[in-house]
């Protein structure tokens, strides 16, 4: 069958996502208000079927609906969508607490309908490889992972560094380690404005003695997108800043011989990965999924996983 998917929302990221959808041959129909854009739009696409509002677009029936509107409205569009008994898609974060977090899920559970949440990192793939690398037992039991996301600017003056840069890292985390953790804490500073922090350290320890750290800030000197991952048998690192974008395999770890700690320091491997643009994997995949079959990679439960990880951890700050 050839799914339609129609695109609420025609912004920055939303003609992205009309851009990648007319791709991959998807792309039904668009919803958006703003006289200007659609006629952008029709410009661009002369045969591009637009409505002025969601109730107009649902009266359609496409098989699939992506919310790309921003956060604040997130939770009212899918509510309709997902009560008019649509697979829906939004972008992040898809509400504002884990509460309506939690009613989206809830009420998507009860129509028997897919809701996606736009982690597009998952998509991405070095991680969909290094998944794959843990699964494989490559670095052994894994052990601490963490991620620094670093930049200066752009500074936001409604969301502070946490919510801005760390729900990409959150997501990572609770897609590579499976589990929730226990205990969160969370610390920072805010130098730029008042009550917004800038930068934010984030600890999380997880069952099975797994531990983790996120960094982020925008008020540093360089950029650095850095994941490290550490196992009893090896590590991983990937640098998502670089040209390069290296996934590299340290043979690197701490023996114990005849009872004392012994310091293996074996060779780097770079390792290769394949693979669509994370957005493109995102969005096809979403469509793939049309036919109704569970929704495993940035499902709803890992949407409502990282809002609660937030909340706490803004408690914490």
């Amino acid at each position: 069958m050839n799914y339609k998917v129609c695109v609420v929302g025609a912004g920055r990221w939303g003609k992205n996502h009309i851009k990648t959808l007319i791709g991959l041959e998807a792309l039904g129909g668009v919803v958006e208000a703003n006289p200007r854009t659609c006629s952008e739009l029709q410009s661009v696409y002369p045969d591009l079927r637009i409505f002025e509002t969601l109730d107009e677009a649902l009266k359609h029936g496409f098989d699939g609906y992506t919310v790309a509107t921003p956060a604040e409205t997130h939770f009212e569009l899918a509510f309709k969508i997902i009560t008019a008994g649509h697979h829906v898609m939004v972008e992040k974060p898809i509400t504002l607490t884990a509460a309506d977090a939690h009613t989206l899920k809830n009420l998507a559970d009860e129509k028997g309908v897919n809701l996606m949440v736009g982690h597009v990192l998952l998509f991405h793939p070095a991680i969909l490889k290094i998944k794959e690398l843990l699964g494989s037992g490559k670095i052994g039991k894994l052990q601490y992972i963490y991620s620094n996301r670093l930049n200066l600017g752009t500074v936001r003056t409604e969301e502070n560094i946490l919510w801005s840069f760390a729900p990409h890292d959150i997501a990572i985390f609770q897609y590579l380690i499976e589990d929730r953790p226990m205990s969160v804490t969370s610390r920072g500073g805010a130098f730029v404005q008042p009550h917004i922090h800038d930068s934010t350290m984030t600890i999380l320890e997880y069952p099975d003695n797994i531990v983790g750290h996120i960094f982020v800030s925008w008020l540093h000197p360089f950029k650095e997108q850095r994941l490290v991952i550490i196992g009893s048998k090896g590590m991983l690192s990937f640098e998502d800043s670089t040209k390069e974008k290296e996934l590299l395999f340290y043979e690197k770890g701490i023996d114990w011989i005849q009872g004392a700690p012994v310091k293996r320091d074996g060779p780097s491997d770079v390792i290769p990965y394949h693979g669509d643009a994370p957005l493109t994997a995102e969005l096809r995949y979403f469509v793939e999924h049309l036919d109704g079959r569970p929704i495993e990679i940035a499902n709803s439960r890992n949407a409502v996983d990282v809002l609660e990880i937030l909340e706490k951890a803004s408690e914490e700050l």
